[in-house]
């Protein structure tokens, strides 16, 4: 077969590689010819998946339950994740905004970090009954601690105020990252937020692969990255204006703020530390599914 019946080589190539083999052809001809073959330059689209869990549906279902029955009796509902982390500086970044004609934003040529403004990795909480969110802009390592504090944070400043006679505080998550459920310091943290706020922290988490259906990514992060197309990141504060001016048609607010707390790396959480833990599992799918009890005294660690 000859090498050309596969190849990813340009119009302009293919037709030359057709002279050399003798034939009289254009590359002009050569586009009309694969137009007739119905071919077209497409760039690649995300559809994959990756390996779908059997239980994936049943999974979504049994969130959708939890998340009716807690709203139902007026208990709190938060969407959790990180959002991509974003260098700071005059880096750009994708998409167009209106300037003057002629007058683009100026920015670096190339994204190498800088050493003083470095990254900053943004957590958000969504509430999916209020449409409201915070986000706890961090500038250290993005672990469970941190993803944890950002909870806790969210709760502090908007949560308790919307939901003061709350007993329970359901979060879906993602299965992976700093709050996935594979991850004991998440699950360490979380009952020491239970035991301070004294509410019974339930987590469901999405099936492998599936992250995209989180709410908040469709509901908050999407509009985030929309509000601020097109504008370098060019310091923390602009981050957290950016993010904090974000509104949609539907009433979405955010509140953001900075972390400079720092958080430690490579932290390990023993057996014996997850004994002392206050946590029920579901009968389905209970590595998914559970619950952190509030300890009537509070366990140092």
């Amino acid at each position: 077969m000859s090498p050309l019946r596969w190849t990813c080589k340009s119009t302009y190539r293919l037709a030359d590689e057709l002279r050399r083999l003798g034939h009289e052809v254009s590359q002009r001809t050569v586009c009309d010819l694969l137009a007739q073959l119905d071919y077209s330059l497409q760039s690649t689209r995300k559809t994959r998946e990756g390996g779908q869990h059997e239980d994936r549906d049943a999974q979504f279902a049994h969130i959708a339950k939890q998340v009716t029955e807690y709203q139902a009796a007026g208990e709190p509902v938060i969407s959790v994740d990180t959002k991509k982390k974003e260098l700071i500086g005059d880096f750009k970044n994708a998409g167009r905004e209106w300037q003057p004609k002629g007058t683009p934003e100026e920015i670096r040529v190339h994204d190498f970090i800088d050493p003083e403004l470095g990254k900053v990795a943004p957590y958000g909480v969504y509430d999916l009954t209020a449409n409201v969110g915070g986000v706890n802009v961090g500038i250290d390592h993005d672990t469970a601690e941190f993803a944890v504090e950002s909870i806790r944070r969210w709760w502090r400043e908007m949560g308790e105020a919307a939901y003061p006679q709350a007993r329970r505080l359901l979060i879906t998550a993602d299965c992976g990252g700093s709050n996935g459920h594979r991850v004991r310091l998440w699950r360490r943290e979380l009952q020491r937020l239970a035991d301070e706020l004294k509410l019974t922290i339930q987590v469901c988490h999405f099936p492998p692969g599936t992250s995209k259906w989180n709410k908040i990514e469709h509901r908050m992060f999407c509009h985030i990255t929309a509000n601020w197309r097109g504008w370098p990141l060019v310091s923390r504060q602009v981050v957290v204006n950016l993010i904090g001016c974000t509104t949609t048609r539907e009433g979405l607010r955010i509140k953001a703020g900075i972390d400079e707390n720092t958080y430690a790396k490579g932290i390990k959480v023993t057996d014996e530390e997850l004994a002392t833990l206050a946590i029920e599992r579901d009968e389905f799918h209970g590595e998914w599914n559970y619950r952190l009890l509030p300890r009537t005294q509070h366990v140092q660690m």
